[in-house]
């Protein structure tokens, strides 16, 4: 039976004074977020996330996009939760690695 890992420590978990869809999705992201943490080795979504992405590569067809889909869902979803704690190089690395992502899917897609 694996041991749980403790909670990296902090100040605040979710952005003080949000509201609307920025507090939502934080609410629901806590346990998901908490089971990534806390139950899965940390190697896991690495690895999962470049085998995806590597499949995007290869695989030159609409496979290679959907492949690629969970990538770009993951990043974003990191992205918008990171987003109000970081400074504008970290917010230009988001954007551009989302673009790169998204342009894949829809070269993969034929959209290009």
């Amino acid at each position: 039976m694996a041991t749980r890992k403790p909670l990296p420590p902090g100040e605040q978990f979710f952005t003080p004074g949000a509201t609307g869809l920025r507090k939502t999705v934080e609410q629901r992201s806590a346990l998901p977020l908490t089971f990534l943490f806390t139950q899965v080795p940390r190697w896991v979504a690495p690895v999962v996330l470049v085998i995806l992405l590597l499949a995007g590569f290869v695989l030159d067809s609409w496979l290679g996009g959907l492949a690629v889909l969970p990538v770009v869902a993951f990043v974003g979803w990191l992205a918008y939760l990171s987003w109000p704690s970081l400074g504008a190089g970290g917010k230009l690395l988001r954007v551009a690695m989302l673009t790169f992502l998204v342009l894949v899917v829809a070269d993969r897609f034929g959209a290009f």
